[in-house]
């Protein structure tokens, strides 16, 4: 609500289908709604009205433990990393794999860490690795589980430009081997460009761009 118990509409009649696979760049000014976007769209959070499909499952139908085992299948990487202060490198990548049931967790933690060239730093704490280290971990944390979906919120939004650079590079490549569906939120007309298809959010409306 505003300061007159208005009902506040960030989103308006959005109209929206991503197709397994494709690529997708969501951009807009800030405040435009374009994290509150990502996080309909990855079942983190629920529409006042409408319907949202994840891996067409209606997510607006689900209950939270429903709701939990769809984003299951989906990859997250943040513009502040989330990684959790107190484990290793090695051991934030290898926490989601252990929760989800997955055998071999450590072997599979590493396997990643590996392929975004952090296979010296398996020990280090998120403190004692630089910001592109610390996305890369976020990275190998997000493919480990093989998502199907792979949402990204201004990935490079705290780095420099030549360490932003090699992280979009990693995640396109990554995207491509696996095969896996990747939304970007970003203000970056050139990463965007990068993406097969471009939305443009304003004022609540969303329009694709060629």
């Amino acid at each position: 609500m505003d300061a007159d118990n208005q009902a506040l509409h960030i989103l308006n009649g959005i109209d929206l289908q991503i197709n397994a696979g494709e690529s997708a760049a969501i951009l807009g000014s800030s405040g435009a709604g374009k994290s509150t976007l990502l996080g309909l769209l990855a079942g983190l959070d629920q529409a006042s009205s409408g319907e949202v499909y994840l891996n067409q499952q209606p997510l607006n139908k689900l209950s939270e433990e429903e709701r939990a085992a769809v984003r299951q299948q989906v990859g997250f990487v943040f513009q502040s990393f989330q990684l959790l202060d107190h484990l290793t490198a090695l051991e934030n990548v290898m926490l989601p794999l252990e929760l989800a049931g997955e055998k071999k967790y450590e072997a599979k933690a590493k396997q990643w860490l590996d392929r975004v060239g952090l296979s010296h730093r398996l020990k280090h704490y998120p403190r004692q690795l630089s910001g592109g280290e610390q996305q890369r971990v976020a990275i190998a944390r997000a493919f480990a589980g093989e998502p199907l979906v792979l949402f990204a919120d201004e990935p490079t939004g705290n780095l420099d430009s030549v360490t932003g650079h090699s992280i979009i590079e990693l995640l396109f490549s990554l995207n491509k081997d696996q095969g896996t569906t990747l939304i970007l939120v970003t203000h970056d007309e050139v990463l965007a460009q990068r993406c097969q298809r471009r939305f443009y959010l304003q004022q609540g409306k969303l329009e694709e761009r060629s």
